[in-house]
């Protein structure tokens, strides 16, 4: 079984957006989840978010940055393509609860992940208070659609080029601060770099405020035979394909996570050499 490309484009400098037919996988996908896919027969298999599912078209979202040998194989196919697997919906869903007033905060390609939930989160009532971020302007992506599943919608951009000039912390610590519009803080929601994530829930932290993150360490098989996806959790180990992927953002270990990302730059750079010549 092949799964059919139906559009795929460049979203914004090397990220890319491609639909895929995927009918039971976008019947049972939930906010959160994501998806383990393999271009072909002899390719590596990868985790990616579900940024967006249809169970009534029978489709899902997929958004990817395009950097190593496999999303750079995957950028280069075109909508009429086919992908070999589409393993999912993995992991666990969001928890989406009415829980109050929520921020939800995405940097970087993590405003994929986030979009979904934020959505889901002012389905149920919440007020929800959403901050996207990027480096700069033209990398940012998805704004309306971020706007539409907000009650409020901030911006930050590193060089100052759009919204904020600074970091998406500075906007949680004055909302945390401040309460927003709507006073309390109930729940902070945070995807993105480990070093962003981070970042959030120490800011978050002396508040007292849950916080909540994703975490996509390296991953192999998806369902927790492998051990892979191991994370440092409270000082416990815990898979993230099937612990996870969202965790206390106040208990990971973020040092051991972002070691671990970076146990096979080697062989990474090593793959993709041959691939780019």
């Amino acid at each position: 079984m092949s799964f059919t490309i139906l559009k795929k484009h460049e979203l914004v400098p090397t990220v890319y957006l491609m639909g895929i037919a995927a009918p039971r996988v976008a019947k049972k996908a939930m906010p959160g989840q994501f998806v383990i896919l393999r271009i072909d027969e002899h390719g590596e298999r990868i985790p990616l978010t579900i940024a967006d599912f249809d169970a009534q078209t029978g489709t899902i979202t997929l958004i990817f940055q395009k950097i190593g040998k496999t999303t750079r194989q995957l950028a280069s196919l075109a909508a009429g393509g086919s992908i070999a697997d589409v393993a999912g919906p993995l992991g666990k869903p969001s928890v989406i609860e009415k829980f109050g007033t929520v921020i939800c905060v995405g940097g970087g390609v993590g405003i994929a992940p986030i979009f979904p939930i934020a959505r889901a989160l002012k389905s149920a009532g919440n007020r929800v208070i959403s901050i996207i971020g990027a480096r700069s302007a033209d990398i940012l992506f998805w704004e309306d659609r971020m706007n539409e599943a907000s009650s409020e919608l901030h911006i930050t951009t590193d060089d100052g080029t759009k919204g904020h000039h600074g970091f998406v912390t500075e906007v949680v610590q004055n909302l945390l601060e401040h309460g927003g519009h709507s006073g309390q803080i109930d729940r902070v929601i945070a995807i993105g770099p480990p070093v962003m994530m981070r970042a959030v829930a120490s800011v978050t932290k002396p508040f007292g405020v849950k916080t909540v993150v994703s975490l996509n360490p390296i991953m192999v098989d998806g369902t927790g035979m492998c051990g892979a996806c191991r994370v440092l959790v409270g000082g416990e180990t815990k898979f993230a394909c099937v612990d996870g992927p969202e965790f206390d953002a106040h208990e990971v270990d973020y040092t051991l996570l972002m070691s671990r990302l970076a146990m096979y730059l080697p062989e990474e750079k090593e793959a993709l050499e041959p691939y780019e010549h």
